[in-house]
């Protein structure tokens, strides 16, 4: 029997604690069951054999309340591990620590990323379970705080102690086959003991520089998980051990023996997996490279104003609202608002824009980013891990450290494949013994077969191709939330794009001034008085308009609003109204003379502004809500990708009609209130669809939660780029293609990268077996066998690498 509690929410009264202990009571295996309404806990006795917390838990909500978890994340760092069966076993025994949300292990980061339900268990407990298993578990800040030691030095250093060794034995052992002739003191044929001996020499140091596969492997075997390290300490042990058997029998007069040492194949195989596993830490390296580049983007140091004092200080010491000093070709400590002077700023490095950006007084600026022309001083506003580079670095490293669907059918595979090619190499070398071959034969089949199988390939596939792939998104502008994101993204057959603010600039402006006998400045300056300190997105539009063309406003003498129609103002002894058709009509005045022309203006998705002097019609001043330059092309681009296109907007249909035939929408979802837009999306995906969002605002929220795939427009708001799966630095819409055929590229890549590690190994094994000996082809030698091996992997990593060449 188990004890055990849980916190509930939702209750809000003692009848609500009555129904949870009701349902909780029915279920098969609970003993006794009480809620305490006052402290909001659920006491539950239950046989662990029938139940689990799980199933408590998915009763709870059931009944229509929730489970209240205490669930912290945290990012390891997991030494010990050679190859994905290491990963899996990593992964399959934190995922049955109770109290586990969720796990997952990255191979080719050697990064596991778990949530715990801390009121159930800490970290600690979690080092301790992953320490048994034979891993050692790293938190990320010590990894900070310990000098950066890099795998791919150790590895060459083993390896050039290994080929040091390995060459002189090779001449040796199969110099004499070549005609090569040895000194007497070793000649096979004069001095066979001597001849071993010296073999033995040179390949007990490469079995020592090694001596990691030996451990790692030996101790997984004994513990029942065996991994790519069992393979190889069985193969080459089993080489070195007839070679010592060999020795005893030289020892004891049996000369012929001489021909039959193992010494060069185990030596040989250590030393070409060595080199394989070096090249795999250069490639790895080369994979993680956009979440160095990142971090190296940031200054050490910032110039600031303290106590009226210029002062530089590290850039960890910078507070909120300090004020910060950048020169010319400088770069920025940390993100803040120019509070003084003018400059274009280069931030392609964080939003992939080529173009600089022009800043003056109340510009926002990123940090990381660098000061080309001009002298600013501005306030910091996010420092440390709220800037948007830090921010961008965890979410790329949370991108890399997650996992795709699709790598789930490789990791089943990597579980199993380990002792079935064990299996395999044992029935294959006594299958041979049994059809009459010798013990030589036998065993050169047992090591081929235990060489050639390595899970590597099959663990670093998927991994480094979304490695590579989102750090290529992050150096573009595009930030990918993950894995799932980047695997569901090539899927996507509609794109729904929010009007305001993603389509369109989100920002009105006057587009047309129509008058009659007065000038059209006349006209705008009297209408941008009038709406003077509105918050009207129209009327703001009308003063900007008018403050853009450096016209001085004039003093309004009485103001009056007509609610639903305009206002009504006096300016300089002048009656003027400033509103819509409505208050022309409510004030009889005459408008057929630029009826046409409003009717025009309307139909082009602008929005016409009768303003009139005196009871005589003056002018209209049309504002809208301009495409951004690049939507049309956007759109074209998605077409040609086979890509249907909606729009959804709360605007009437007329308007929503005109924006939409400007750019060449397919569906018009229009008059749609906000907390309908998700439902709009639901409808299309009850159709079959996949369904791509992408918008900016609070009100695209749950929208961007329901589609397959969220897309936040970088200047959108935190909530909008919170819910989002992918995240566009930019706000061009041109991104959105760069992350559909991102996506598509990194899918490909992937698919490429299994096929060939499962191909590798389908060929591979049964050759090691002796299928072509059979049709009197050759036997594949163990050495042959080691060479393949590591090729397979370092394979793998340079096609994941050609992902760098993505052009956005």
């Amino acid at each position: 029997m188990e004890n055990k509690s849980f916190k509930i929410e939702g209750m809000t009264c003692s009848a609500c604690a009555n129904r949870v202990e009701r349902v909780i009571k029915k279920l098969d295996g609970v003993e006794k069951a009480s809620v305490n309404f006052a402290t909001e806990t659920l006491n539950v006795e239950f046989d662990k054999d029938k139940l689990n917390n799980t199933n408590i838990e998915e009763a709870v909500v059931k009944a229509g309340y929730g489970v209240k978890k205490n669930i912290k994340k945290y990012d390891f760092k997991v030494e010990g591990m050679t190859c994905s069966a290491c990963a899996n076993r990593v992964e399959r025994v934190t995922k049955k620590l109770n109290g586990v949300e969720s796990s997952v292990v990255n191979f080719a980061t050697e990064k596991l990323t778990i949530a715990i339900n801390e009121d159930e268990l800490s970290w600690v407990d979690i080092k301790a379970a992953v320490e048994k298993a034979g891993y050692k578990l790293v938190k990320e800040e010590e990894i900070k705080e310990e000098k950066e030691v890099d795998p791919a030095k150790g590895l060459m250093r083993r390896f050039i102690i290994s080929v040091v060794l390995t060459i002189p034995l090779l001449i040796i052992s199969m110099g004499h086959m070549m005609g090569l002739h040895l000194p007497e003191v070793i000649d096979p044929m004069m001095n066979p003991l001597k001849f071993a001996l010296v073999q033995l020499a040179l390949t007990v140091p490469v079995m020592l520089v090694g001596y990691k596969f030996f451990k790692v492997g030996i101790k997984n075997l004994v513990t029942l998980s065996p991994n790519m390290d069992s393979l190889i300490s069985i193969g080459t042990l089993a080489a070195f051990l007839y070679g010592v058997f060999a020795i005893y029998k030289i020892a004891n007069g049996e000369t012929e023996y001489a021909q039959h040492l193992y010494f060069e194949s185990a030596a040989v195989i250590l030393t070409l997996i060595t080199l394989g596993k070096y090249l795999e830490a250069l490639s790895k390296g080369r994979t993680s490279q956009a979440i160095k580049t990142l971090m190296g983007l940031a200054p050490k140091t910032a110039t600031i104003i303290r106590d009226n004092k210029e002062i530089t200080i590290p850039i960890e010491e910078v507070i909120v609202g300090d004020i910060v000093i950048v020169k010319p070709g400088e770069k920025l400590p940390v993100d803040g608002d120019v509070i003084e002077g003018e400059t274009t700023i280069d931030e392609s490095m964080l939003t992939g824009e080529s173009i600089p950006s022009h800043k003056t007084v109340g510009s926002s600026v990123i940090g990381a980013s660098i000061n080309k022309t001009g002298f600013i001083k501005y306030q910091a506003t996010k420092v440390g891990r709220d800037t948007a580079l830090s921010q961008i670095v965890k979410l790329v490293e949370e991108a890399q450290g997650s996992k795709a669907p699709i790598a789930k059918l490789a990791d089943v595979i990597s579980s199993y494949f380990v002792p079935v090619v064990i299996g395999l190499a044992i029935i294959a070398s006594v299958a041979w013994l049994i059809a009459g071959e010798g013990s030589i034969f036998a065993l050169t089949i047992f090591i081929a077969v235990l060489v050639i199988a390595c899970p590597c390939a099959l663990g670093l596939a998927t991994p480094t191709a979304i490695m590579v792939g989102t750090g290529k998104g992050a150096e573009n502008g595009v930030l990918i939330k993950g894995g799932e994101a980047l695997e569901t993204t090539y899927k996507l057959d509609t794109i729904v794009f929010d009007k305001t603010g993603t389509i369109t600039e989100g920002k009105p402006r006057v587009t047309d001034i129509i008058t009659n006998s007065s000038s059209q400045d006349e006209v705008l300056l009297l209408a941008a008085s009038a709406e003077k300190g509105s918050e009207h997105p129209l009327g703001e539009a009308i003063v900007r308009e008018a403050e853009d063309k450096g016209l001085t406003l004039k003093e309004i003498g009485e103001f009056k609003a007509v609610p639903g129609h305009g206002i009504e103002v006096v300016i300089d002894g002048k009656n003027i109204l400033l509103g819509n058709k409505k208050l022309m009509v409510d004030r009889s005045i005459d408008i057929e003379g630029l009826g046409e022309k409003s009717d025009a203006l309307a139909n082009e998705g602008k929005t016409p502004m009768y303003i009139a002097i005196d009871n005589k019609l003056e002018g209209i001043i049309a504002v809208a809500d301009t495409v951004k330059p690049t939507s049309k092309k956007a759109i074209e681009a998605l077409h040609k990708m086979g890509i249907k296109v909606a729009m959804i907007t709360g605007d009437n249909k007329k308007t929503a009609d005109a924006i939409a035939k400007q750019v060449g929408i397919d569906i018009v979802l229009a008059e749609v209130l906000p907390e309908d837009k998700a439902n709009e999306v639901k409808k299309l995906q009850a159709n079959g669809s996949k369904v791509g969002m992408v918008g900016d605002g609070i009100n695209d929220a749950p929208a961007l939660a329901m589609a397959d795939i969220g897309i936040a427009i970088g200047s959108g708001t935190d909530v909008a780029i919170e819910s989002a799966d992918i995240v566009l630095m930019r706000s061009d819409l041109m991104d959105v293609i760069s992350a559909i055929k991102l996506s598509r590229a990194t899918i490909k890549n992937i698919k490429q990268n299994l096929f060939w590690a499962f191909g590798y190994n389908v060929l591979g094994i049964p050759v090691a077996m002796g299928l072509l000996h059979i049709f009197g082809g050759p036997l594949l030698n163990p050495m042959i066998a080691a060479g393949a091996m590591s090729l397979s992997s370092v394979s793998v990593l340079l096609n994941a690498l050609r992902l760098k060449g993505f052009k956005a």
